[in-house]
């Protein structure tokens, strides 16, 4: 291991727990790359080409504005490189060449030269087929996946915060503080979420951010439970009663000592709570009350798959994406929970 990274022998113990767990390790490394091959979906598939190299010039579309007067046309608007006049007429017949990305399409373009209606089943030309909209299924199936891990990573770590911050002041201040808190609480939890999130999708325009801050009010209750019995087990301890004899203030006692106790627990939620987060998005945009209308979402693609029964292939997509999804979420968070376990952890280091 490098000198610039040392771990305690504890957390050491844990990494190996972690990896004996081999469903969840192979898991964790599959999450992480299909994270990766997600965030990259603006590069991977999108409908203008990496690089065109026209009369000893470097364009690059997909990360600059080429207008057709650029190339040689006589439009100053943005060039259309599906168009067969820019690609054939003003590159390729004067030299040019591009280089195209591995999927030619965007989450929201329409193949308008299909050579049948759409929806179309999976060929050469669509690897997974178009949607009823002539739009290619795995271009919206990459930019689906990034659209929702971000969110949910979002969700689960601003909600993870807040809930646990929330539990920590209310275990260590305890008395009225911890007993008015959980009467608020419950009520709070008792709220039809359902209800509330169809009266504010009528009144706040859906969207990334106004649809994460209207989850964001319930999610974050999840880990308060959880924290707080933590807290309230742990203000107790002797090193905690040793710091308040040396007149260290609560503050620092509560954070520096009460709250790396807590996160163990915590953090053995939060794959259960991404998992949680995926499907509370996937759920809303299946109803139509979620992302806008033309978001690439894997919700709106198991909506298609229902009102178009006889394309297999769109409902088939979508689920085996958030099956497998769901599988690796889970896995991983069995394994997290495994190794943040002290029975699981002191029996392997026995074994050992």
């Amino acid at each position: 291991m490098s000198p610039l990274v040392r771990w305690s022998p504890l957390t050491r113990r844990r990494w190996a727990a972690f990896r004996a767990n081999r469903r969840g390790f192979v898991s964790a490394i599959l999450f992480v790359a299909l994270l990766a091959v997600s965030l990259a979906s603006p590069w991977l598939a999108a409908d203008r080409p990496w690089v065109v190299r026209l009369d000893g010039r470097w364009y690059w579309p997909l990360w600059q504005t080429v207008t057709e007067a650029d190339l040689g046309g006589v439009f100053e608007t943005a060039a259309d490189f599906r168009d067969p006049y820019v690609v054939e007429t003003l590159i390729r017949a004067r030299g040019g060449w591009l280089w195209w990305p591995p999927i030619p399409y965007g989450y929201d373009t329409v193949d308008l030269d299909a050579p049948g209606p759409a929806p179309a089943p999976p060929d050469r030309r669509h690897w997974l087929g178009t949607d009823d909209l002539g739009r290619d299924v795995l271009a919206r199936v990459l930019h689906g996946l990034r659209l929702s891990l971000l969110f949910g990573i979002t969700l689960t770590l601003v909600s993870a915060v807040i809930g646990t911050l929330l539990g920590l002041w209310q275990g260590f201040a305890g008395g009225w503080v911890d007993l008015i808190a959980q009467r608020l609480i419950e009520l709070w939890g008792a709220m039809p979420r359902l209800y509330i999130l169809i009266i504010m999708s009528a009144v706040i325009e859906p969207g990334f951010g106004s649809l994460l801050s209207i989850l964001l009010f319930f999610s974050w209750m999840s880990l308060v439970h959880v924290v707080r019995a933590e807290t309230l087990r742990a203000r107790n301890f002797d090193y905690v009663r040793a710091a308040r004899a040396l007149g260290v203030p609560e503050w620092r006692i509560a954070i520096r000592h009460v709250l790396p106790n807590a996160l163990v627990a915590a953090m053995t939620y939060l794959p259960f709570q991404l998992a949680g987060s995926l499907t509370m998005l996937t759920s809303l945009d299946f109803l139509g009350l979620g992302l806008p209308p033309g978001s690439p979402s894997l919700g709106e693609m198991l909506q298609q798959g229902k009102a178009n029964l006889h394309a297999p292939w769109l409902g088939l997509t979508a689920f085996i994406a958030l099956a497998a999804l769901f599988m690796l979420v889970v896995f991983i968070g069995e394994a997290a929970r495994d190794a943040f376990d002290p029975r699981t952890t002191l029996s392997s280091r026995g074994a050992r």
